[in-house]
């Protein structure tokens, strides 16, 4: 396997690459603030208002595998987005994606609960986070690669990185709005209307969104290509035939990162208040730590990356992400408060080490004519079989357990794959 390649194109401005990498970052910021608005809603608010016929725990269950859907529509997404961006660019289909997430983020916003329309409700709730995911499953292969082919080679660690400060970057945006509705407002209000509120707010970050992404120019490695080469005939078929092995080596090596990332940010929220009984807005306020950390030693990772080599980064990250997660319920269990926030900042610093290189690694993996696609599946299929569905898991074997230790084993099992795939990755 062969590491990034690059189409010999004329070098990128140092102007442009900076402007193409903060377009990236905050339109990235946008898309998973959308997103995480869902996973944040489902482990707080949805089970009762669109599942308030069920018991407590079957309605859990029930809002996080409308969550799960999500996930299913990102493969989707992947596909649709990742032919378009390899046959005509990435700029347009990261525009249109844009703009499919954060319609459909204002319809959850607007949409009637169950006590008025009833089951047509949740069918709706499930119809938009389908659309959701169709969305955010062209984002991130799309901002990875158009940051990267216009970054020099000795900084693609770096640059490459921008993109992924979207995903802290829009957990903080999502749990902070969360967290200030929930303390300004009272908790009827809040659960009668005061939710919606950060649903609505996505109108203005589209808005921002848009105008960045008109203003950045096109990869100029895709246009080299395409000068070169015209466009891609069938950049899908081309990686489900020629590229299927790569994309499932990178799917399992990412896999491990989501499932412990989502037991972090959405699963953990909905466990701290309703199991150990800490309240909902201490438990923002313990996700929003750790992922402060996340976000700000992100970009120290990836320019040790660049240095030592983004494989090692990731390798000895998920090693120590294996030994930091056996002690992960625990410390909540314990229900000390200073001791659950200490633990979530230690554990977002190290979420950062195996998040920050992971973008490059999965672009690397794909020559520049199916970069976009095959970057786009790989992650998207790791998304759902990590991130999407571990929440319903772990939500599904502790009603049946009882106990933490079976979601601990869960997620160790799968983050050790994921360390043993990772040992193939050639080093740089």
């Amino acid at each position: 396997m062969s590491t990034l390649s690059t189409q010999h194109a004329p070098p990128a401005a140092p102007s442009q690459i900076r402007t193409v990498a903060w377009a990236s970052a905050i339109g990235s910021t946008i898309e998973w603030y959308d997103f995480f608005l869902y996973g944040t809603a489902a482990a707080l608010v949805f089970d009762k208002q669109f599942f308030p016929a069920l018991d407590p725990v079957v309605g859990t269950i029930a809002a996080f595998g409308t969550l799960a859907v999500g996930f299913g529509a990102r493969i989707l997404g992947g596909l649709i987005f990742g032919h378009f961006g390899d046959r005509i660019g990435r700029r347009t289909t990261l525009i249109v994606s844009l703009l499919v997430m954060g319609l459909a983020t204002v319809g959850i916003g607007l949409l009637p609960n169950y006590d008025r329309i009833g089951v047509a409700a949740p069918l709706l709730l499930v119809l938009l986070r389908v659309v959701q995911g169709i969305g955010l499953g062209g984002e991130w292969g799309g901002a990875v690669v158009l940051t990267l082919e216009h970054a020099p080679d000795k900084r693609r660690g770096l640059w490459g990185s921008f993109p992924q400060l979207g995903t802290p970057a829009g957990l903080l945006l999502a749990n902070g709005a969360f967290l200030a509705c929930s303390t300004l407002l009272d908790r009827a209000d809040y659960l009668a209307w005061g939710w919606r509120i950060p649903f609505l707010l996505s109108v203005v970050l589209i808005g921002i969104g848009l105008y960045l992404r008109v203003h950045v120019q096109e990869s100029p490695e895709f246009v080299e290509r395409v000068r070169h080469d015209g466009p891609s005939r069938a950049p899908l078929r081309a990686v489900l035939v020629r590229h299927w092995r790569r994309v499932l080596l990178a799917a399992i090596i990412l896999v491990g990162n989501s499932a412990v990332s989502y037991v972090f940010m959405v699963y953990m929220l909905s466990y701290g208040a309703k199991v150990q009984g800490l309240s909902k807005p201490f438990m923002l306020a313990a996700v929003i730590a750790g992922t402060l950390a996340w976000l700000i030693t992100s970009p120290l990772w990836a320019l040790a990356g660049d240095r030592f080599g983004l494989r090692d980064i990731f390798v000895y990250g998920t090693a120590t992400r294996i030994a930091w997660s056996l002690v992960f319920f625990p410390v909540v269990d314990t229900g000390n408060r200073p001791l659950i926030i200490g633990y979530m900042v230690v554990m977002g610093v190290i979420i950062s080490m195996t998040y920050a290189p992971v973008g490059t690694l999965a672009a690397g993996f794909f020559p520049v004519d199916v970069r976009y696609s095959g970057a786009s599946i790989a992650y998207q299929i790791a998304s759902l079989l990590g991130g999407g569905i571990t929440p319903l898991v772990a939500a599904s074997i502790y009603a049946a357990t009882g106990t933490s230790w079976s979601i601990t084993a869960y997620t160790c099992v799968i983050s050790l794959l994921s360390l043993l795939a990772s040992l193939a990755i050639p080093r740089e």
